[in-house]
């Protein structure tokens, strides 16, 4: 162990290591605490608490606080058992109070402590100090109990606390005791028990103790079977190293058991367990303190023990007395770990650091005496004698070898003041005394006196006063420019928002008067600063308008001088304006623009352009290098998608803003020519067309078709429609008679025009004489039946040229029926009835003719309905269980054939109708398996292809099925009495419910007659008080509460009561406030 002291004057404190509470501080401090923490003396192992008060009304958000040990040491993260925080506040005051609490104090926590509250731009923090003294108490007899550590994490947590070996105490008086043999005790005790053993009879070499008691063993210990290679004696290792101790057993399959100070070991993270053939393995991983320990290894009854030490990095050390650890050392001692080598350094050493040093270890202890020095003070440069003139400075300076000396000057025995033109400083080891601007009254001995120092510095100010003759001197004012670099000749250019400042040496004697001028006027935005020989042109941020002629004029007695400057203003180009997208392709576009119309005093070198899909935010560029023209392909593009572009104009000064988004565009391709193009019709200036759309048609869709003719052996096609057709039909007309025409279709889409379809013949501009003939649909081929009321359309075509005429005939006579509509076309006749009745029933002619030949079909319609019921039903016979029906068909059958009845009986009691028959087609029946006893009557429903008749025909007789010689006997009926006293089902049920939020309380009741119902609270009846509402719902009664506060609590009732007499249930009804609401009630 050794000792060195670093003197006063080359000793430093590691950049790393301040005082407790000298760390940086915040740049606004402002006075926010209410309350500061106070430094305290704590008894070690008990509680102390540090309150911390802040004033937050002038605060704009709630402030935050810091703990802090030491510079940096947040507290904030070790909080748990040991450390805790608290925080509360008050709304009235509007105050935040922090506590902060160290449970049960160790020595470790003493030191500095500082708390910073901060809330956005204010700040505050306050330095509090924290000294542990020990418990006055007796020593513990167990000295092995004094081997405590910092900290309740258990026996890895913190370092070792040697303090309570190095507190003074007082020695015991002993008698006189038995000697006692300590290896006789060593060798039958437990190895876990060596280290008490060691201490009680002053052992301090303990592996020195191990080595010899192992061999004292080695002649008394049999030859162990269970172990082929056992553990070292001792082991050695460093702190947070980690150290594998190994064995080799005879049985490779034996189980084995690992002990520390005779508790088992289990696996950890930081104890590994290896087992590889005969070798057992123990690793321990990060030694600490609490490692260094008797380790045992058992196989069944077989077991060794080995006794392990780590080495402490820094040390504990004491000094007359009083300990000396990393936390109570503070800045003035440092531990330093060189090997095995332990040093203590103490910084800038006085004469208070003398006396004597002790260093503990687990091993033993080692002392040495400090004897500390004054040291004299040593004159490295004294001051020397002066000579000045008048207005000039005088300095005086000395220095000396201790940089923390403090001293006084004197002038001619009389102390020195400081003032305005006399000034001393004192920085290191100079001393100095700066006299401005001396006068003759400062000449005379001047002295420098150290205080508390034998010693003096003497010299001598001399003045030297000496006498000019001025004769003022003229030169003519000149104005020297210097615009290098500028381009032309006194011209500055300046890019816009830059400052321009530029600096004209003048020349002149006496000093000329400087005017600048902007054109001919003193206006603009131009700072002028003039000094004695510069005067300085600023402009701050330079804009466009700034730009112009700008003249500069000096005169004085002796002349004058002009000079013009130049200044132009450059900025990045305005945006390309009008961007728009002229053609698409399958998976391109083209893009033009216009110039900018503001280049920015620059030439443009080009433009870069940017693209995004509709409803995107993120934008591609789709050139890296500056592209020159106007006109731009874009590439790459997906078809069907909606894309924008925008376009950056560049010159020599950088990038403009973008252009607007141009109008979305969708890259598509056209689609292909239009399929099986035909002609459908020939008249003497038309020609109608048909054909197919395209096989191909894409994403952009079809929007139209354009229609184009021209002359056989001509090249001149003539479009035939002037907007889009959406069809794929045309008729083109005004087509010369008799000439021979070429036809032709082009399908159009956002893409443009896809390739024509066109006629392989051309067609002759004359009509065609052709029959007439009707083309009669297949359902009008048989009868047409319909209901009354429903509609009627029949579309009939027909051909023929040139256009036939077309005549409606019914049952062979004109049609002249205003309900019965036709309306007749080129190719079809319509024939409509809005509502069909059944005198529209017949046969209806279709006549089409031209000239003298015609061609006719006939359509026959049947308006039908339901039918009429069946007459003169009657029971014809009875006998058994039988009963014979007949009736006769109906009046009206609905303009159709009866297809059948449908007969149906029911029992006179329960006057039921069942069906019996269904489709019967004989207008007679016969009904089986009647009840004896009962008697029937019966119906009949007539039906026809339109269902059942509405109405029914009804038996004007009844058969009775009776049996000969039974009578029935009917009792009178008597009604059971349902009278009851009221009595409730469900009874009411207490509630605990929240004020302010509407209840309800329920419960069930039944009594005959109806009970009448009466709601109390508290035994008094509840009125008509709109708070309440009473509910009875087929004997579920109900009682609403409407925001119940506290005066609504109480025992509630509801009585019912009717004529045999009454019952009555109650319930308990508590009103809670919530906790928020009622902290808001008590502010």
């Amino acid at each position: 162990l050794s000792l060195s002291v670093s003197p006063p004057s080359d000793a430093e404190l590691p950049p790393d290591e301040h005082a407790p509470g000298e760390g940086p501080q915040l740049s606004e401090l402002s006075g926010i605490f209410v309350e500061k923490p106070g430094s305290v003396t704590a008894t070690k192992g008990k509680d102390v608490t540090f309150v911390a008060k802040v004033d937050s009304s002038t605060l704009t958000r709630k402030p935050t606080m810091k703990w802090l040990k030491g510079k940096w040491l947040d507290l904030g993260s070790k909080a748990g058992k040991h450390l805790q925080f608290k925080e509360s506040y008050d709304r009235n005051t509007k105050i935040y109070t922090y506590e902060m609490s160290i449970i049960k104090v160790v020595d470790g926590d003493a030191g500095g402590y500082r708390c910073e509250v901060t809330s956005k731009d204010k700040c505050d923090s306050c330095t509090f100090e924290v000294s542990v003294q020990a418990v006055q108490e007796d020593q513990q007899d167990n000295i092995l109990e004094a081997f405590k550590r910092s900290g309740d994490a258990g026996e890895d947590a913190g370092d070792l606390d040697f303090s309570a070996l190095l507190k003074k105490r007082a020695r015991k008086q002993e008698g006189p005791k038995e000697e006692v043999d300590v290896w006789e005790i060593l060798k039958a005790a437990k190895p876990c028990d060596y280290e008490k053993i060691a201490f009680e009879y002053g052992i301090t070499d303990l592996r020195g103790m191990l080595k010899r008691l192992k061999a004292m063993k080695k002649v008394e210990t049999k030859k162990s079977d269970a172990f082929l290679r056992k553990l070292d004696p001792a082991y050695s290792v460093d702190k947070g190293k980690k150290i594998s101790l190994t064995v080799e057993v005879a049985d490779p399959d034996a189980p084995i058991k690992w002990f520390k100070n005779g508790q088992e070991i289990k696996p950890s993270a930081k104890y590994v367990f290896e087992s590889v053939g005969n070798k057992r393995t123990l690793t321990i991983n990060k030694c600490s303190l609490s490692d260094d320990a008797a380790y045992e290894c058992v196989v069944g009854e077989e077991k060794f023990t080995v006794f392990g030490g780590i080495l402490l990095s820094g040390g504990r050390g004491m000094k007359d007395g009083v300990e000396l650890t990393r936390d109570t050392a503070g800045s003035k001692y440092r531990f330093k770990k060189d090997g095995k080598r332990h040093i203590l350094i103490i910084n800038e050493a006085t004469t208070d650091d003398t006396g004597m040093y002790y260093a503990f270890t687990n091993g033993g202890e080692s002392k040495a005496e400090l004897e500390v020095e004054e040291k004299e003070l040593e004159v490295l440069q004294s001051i020397a004698d002066l000579t000045v003139k008048s207005a000039e400075q005088a300095v005086f300076k000395c220095e000396v070898s201790d940089e923390k000396v403090t001293g006084k000057w004197f002038k001619d025995g009389v102390e020195v003041q400081a003032s305005d033109r006399i000034k001393m400083t004192h920085i290191g080891r100079t001393h100095k005394l700066t006299i401005d601007d001396v006068k003759p009254s400062d000449a005379g001995d001047y002295t420098f006196v150290p205080d508390g120092y034998a010693l003096s510095l003497s010299a001598k100010l001399n003045f030297l006063e000496i006498k000019i003759d001025y004769v003022p001197h003229q030169d003519p004012p000149k104005i020297h420019l210097d615009t290098s670099g500028t381009g032309n000749k006194n011209t500055i250019i300046v890019v816009a928002g830059n400052k321009l400042r530029f600096d004209v040496e003048i020349t002149g004697e006496p000093v000329p008067t400087v005017c600048w001028m902007k054109g001919d006027s003193a206006e603009g935005r131009v700072r002028v600063e003039t000094r004695k020989t510069l005067s300085s042109f600023v402009i701050e941020g330079a804009e466009k308008q700034d730009e112009g002629l700008y003249n500069i004029t000096v005169t004085n007695p002796a002349g004058e001088d002009k000079a013009s400057l130049i200044v132009k203003i450059v900025d990045v180009p305005n945006p390309p304006e009008n961007v728009k997208c002229t053609s698409v392709g399958e998976d391109s576009a083209t893009v033009t623009w216009d110039p900018p119309p503001y280049d920015g005093g620059v030439p443009i070198k080009g433009y870069l352009m940017e693209r995004k899909k509709v409803g995107s935010a993120r934008w591609t560029k789709l050139n890296f290098d500056v592209y020159e023209s106007t006109t731009y392909e874009a590439k790459k593009m997906i078809e069907g998608v909606l894309y924008e572009m925008r376009v950056f104009a560049v010159n020599g000064i950088g990038i403009s803003q973008p252009s607007s988004n141009s109008k979305p565009f969708m890259p598509i391709a056209p689609t292909g020519e239009p399929t099986r193009l035909t002609v459908d019709d020939v008249t003497d200036t038309t020609c109608a067309l048909k054909w197919r759309p395209p096989e191909k048609i894409g994403a952009g869709g079809i929007d139209g078709y354009i229609i184009e003719y021209c002359k056989e052996g001509s090249d001149q096609w003539v479009q035939a429609n002037e907007k889009l057709v959406d069809k794929t039909q045309y008729r083109v007309k005004d087509l010369p008679v008799g000439e021979k025409m070429l036809f032709r279709v082009i399908a159009v889409n956002i893409a443009g025009r896809s390739p024509p379809a066109t006629l392989t013949q051309g067609v002759t501009i004359r009509e065609i004489m052709e029959n007439p003939k009707i083309r009669l649909p297949r359902n009008l081929r048989t009868k047409l039946i319909t209901l009354v009321g429903e509609k009627v359309n029949l579309v009939i075509p027909f051909q023929g040229k040139p256009r036939p005429v077309v005549t409606w005939f019914k049952d062979g006579v004109l049609l002249e029926d205003k309900t019965v509509g036709t309306r007749t076309s080129e190719v079809d006749t319509i024939l409509f009835i809005r509502s069909a009745e059944r005198t529209h029933s017949g046969k209806y002619t279709l006549s089409v003719q031209i000239e003298n030949v015609s061609d006719s079909a006939d359509i026959f319609i049947q308006v039908v309905e339901k039918p009429g019921p069946p007459i003169a039903v009657i029971v014809t016979d009875v006998w058994g269980f039988n009963a014979a029906l007949e009736w006769k068909p109906p009046k009206d059958d609905g303009n159709c054939d009866i297809i059948g009845y449908t007969i149906q009986k029911a029992d006179r009691k329960t006057k039921e109708w069942f069906t019996v028959y269904e489709h019967n087609r004989r207008p007679s029946c016969t009904v089986s398996d009647l009840v004896m006893g009962n008697e029937y009557s019966f119906r009949v429903f007539s039906e026809n292809i339109c269902g059942l008749s509405d109405d029914a025909g009804i038996s004007k007789n009844t058969a009775v099925i009776t049996k000969t010689g039974l009578a029935r006997v009917v009792e009178p009926f008597k009604e059971k009495d349902r009278s009851s006293s009221p009595k409730f089902t469900a009874p009411l049920v207490d509630r605990s419910v929240i004020a302010g939020y509407t209840a309800a309380i329920s419960c069930a009741v039944r009594g005959y007659p109806k009970p009448k119902i009466i709601w109390m609270k508290n035994n008094m009846i509840i009125g008509e008080d709109p708070k309440f509402l009473m509910q009875n719902n087929q004997g579920v009664l109900t009682l609403n509460i409407r925001k119940p506060s506290l005066f609504d609590g109480g025992r509630y009732s509801c009585r019912a009561i009717n004529d045999l007499g009454q019952d009555e249930v109650e319930c308990k009804v508590e009103v809670r406030v919530l906790q928020e609401k009622a902290e808001e009630a008590k502010k």
